[in-house]
């Protein structure tokens, strides 16, 4: 029976979203598809030198020395050591792709970059794989005394810069010959002197198209790395956390997408996210944001990629070497040992989960807010932030708990099996960053916090007038920047209350930053593990319009946005951004 060439797709794609799971567990990796390239990512290692002890940040028994970064930094140089003999046990694997931010105080300790080098040196010389890596913000710049982008360079030497065939001015950008197909663009997307934010020029997207245009002369197909996300990982990145996108990333996007590149690699958002974009002319560019290796889910990726087929999967660091860790540094607990040799990655979520919970407790403040004391609804602002602190940490059930006081003003709250909100709501960000994630805004455990919060209207703000929660919310908006989520978080409100009351409301902005659509993915595109279009594959000719419509809509958004970056200096301190 002839199978149709639509139905062989689909039937391809999805033998490879089983079978390539599996590969990441047997003992003998299975060897790639004749003519297939197959090459790890990872991103963000953010190395440290292991402390001589454990210093302690906090009360929890199990993670009690839990950073705010949430990261693992003193076990990060074992976890790359894992990461290397994962990839060296595959066969498949003939690359080693790593995305920026190689030590994580790289632009001011030179000798970190030393000891990551060595590592990769080793790796290189056991496996016979090749290492390609490109700097991200904490590995260099041009401040007085840091480490330099040339210092990056010579460090880095022998891992891509050594196979160059052309560079960049004046920056870490290079290009590269992986396998016989396909030619790797790593773009040094960093800006020169500022600590996070992008550094994107027309110079460096004019390079990259050059030397797109130039990998299709000869014959390959061109795939891009860089450190700073392309495309929105978050909701509204490009004003909430603009500094970890590029600049004008939808154009961009749509630059590099009909410069015939299709994949791109990203990190720098510490998230296991995909997102796709397709330009006016209807070609579609993917960009992969790779976790941060020395966080939780201490993932990295695998690709596979085919004419017809990129395929990609997302295993986990399990184990690392508890007995070399233990000997450096003092301090661990047994059962510490116990987890991170047996569950490396459930440890690794409990410390993430710590660590948002210290980060939040210090961060969750008026002050931080940017709340001006002298505005008149920086009371209620004030009240609500603590009242939600105190919350998020009273206990769900038992004499005092919040189904009790719930009662007592005839709210119902579902039944949970979270001890605290606490726990509620850094399972959602621990979500965000372990990608697919499982929590949509109707999803129960984004109602339960929103009802859960919904009980300071009925103590700590029952007292506040409408028009207080509307200007205080308002306000919020106008502080983040993102005035295009007024209605959807009206309808999230509806959803969840069965109406738009401007308290709820008022609570919604308030918990946007932390929950809102870290769970939506509107393209359709799975972060961790599936397969998208290959560069042989042919591009859709239907729903031009469509895309034309979308960009439109886009186009009007930047318009907006440049605008208000412009004038946001002479706009009226008091002007309300969203309205119900």
């Amino acid at each position: 029976m002839r199978v149709p060439r639509g139905c062989a797709k689909k039937l391809l794609a999805a033998a490879l979203s089983v079978f390539l799971p599996l590969m990441a567990v047997l003992p003998c990796f299975a060897a790639a598809p004749d003519g297939a390239l197959c090459f790890a990512v990872a991103s963000d290692l953010h190395y440290n030198p292991a402390d001589a002890a454990l210093e302690q940040t906090n009360d929890d028994p199990l993670y009690f020395y839990a950073n705010r970064r949430c990261a693992m930094e003193n076990e990060s140089g074992f976890i790359l050591d894992a990461f290397l003999r994962q990839c060296a046990g595959n066969d498949a694997v003939r690359y080693v792709l790593i995305s920026g931010d190689l030590a994580d105080d790289g632009k001011f300790r030179p000798e970190d970059h030393r000891a990551v080098a060595e590592k990769l040196a080793a790796f290189e010389r056991d496996s016979g794989k090749d290492v390609f890596v490109i700097n991200g913000n904490h590995d260099a710049s041009m401040n007085p005394g840091d480490t330099s982008f040339d210092d990056f360079t010579k460090i880095y030497a022998d891992f891509g810069y050594d196979k160059a065939l052309s560079r960049g001015d004046d920056d870490c950008s290079y290009t590269a010959d992986l396998g016989e197909n396909y030619r790797l663009i790593a773009l040094d997307s960093c800006s020169r002197t500022k600590s996070t934010e992008d550094g994107m020029t027309i110079k460096k997207i004019n390079w990259v198209l050059k030397a797109a245009a130039q990998a299709k002369k000869d014959g390959r197909q061109p795939v891009l790395m860089m450190h700073h996300n392309l495309l929105d990982h978050l909701p509204a990145q490009r004003v909430v956390s603009h500094d970890f996108i590029v600049r004008f990333h939808f154009s961009t996007a749509a630059l590099f997408a009909d410069a015939g590149i299709r994949l791109a690699l990203t990190g720098h958002e510490h998230c296991s996210d995909a997102r796709s974009f397709t330009s006016p002319a209807g070609n579609t560019i993917f960009d992969f944001a790779t976790t941060s290796l020395s966080m939780y889910p201490l993932s990295y990726r695998i690709f596979t990629l085919t004419d017809g087929l990129i395929a990609y999967e997302a295993p986990e660091i399990t184990s690392v070497d508890t007995a070399a860790l233990s000997a450096g540094t003092a301090g661990y607990t047994e059962e510490q040992l116990r987890m991170l040799q047996t569950d490396c990655n459930g440890f690794a979520k409990g410390f993430l989960k710590t660590g948002i919970r210290y980060r939040l407790s210090l961060s969750l403040s008026d002050e931080k807010l940017g709340i001006d004391p002298s505005a008149f609804y920086y009371p209620p602002v004030k009240t609500a932030v603590g009242g939600l602190l105190r919350l998020l940490q009273t206990p769900y059930a038992g004499e005092g708990g919040l189904m009790q006081a719930a009662a007592r003003y005839n709210m119902t709250l579902p039944e949970t099996a979270y001890e605290t909100p606490w726990d509620l709501a850094t399972d959602l960000a621990a979500a965000h960053y372990a990608g697919e994630e499982p929590h949509s805004p109707d999803t129960p455990a984004v109602r339960l916090l929103l009802k859960t919060a919904a009980l300071l209207l009925r103590t700590d703000l029952a007292g506040v007038g409408d028009e207080v929660f509307l200007a205080a919310a308002n306000r919020l908006l106008h502080r983040s920047g993102d005035e295009g989520i007024a209605a959807s978080l009206s309808a999230l409100c509806f959803s969840v209350f069965g109406g738009v009351k401007p308290g709820e409301y008022f609570l919604a902005v308030l918990l946007y930053p932390l929950l809102y659509e870290f769970g939506f993915d509107g393209d359709g595109v799975s972060d961790n593990a599936g397969s998208v279009p290959g560069y042989g594959a042919q591009q859709s000719e239907n729903g031009r319009l469509q895309r034309f419509t979308v960009f439109a809509e886009r186009f009007v958004l930047y318009l907006q946005y440049i605008f208000k970056s412009v004038f946001s200096g002479i706009a009226p301190a008091g002007g309300s951004v969203a309205r119900l």
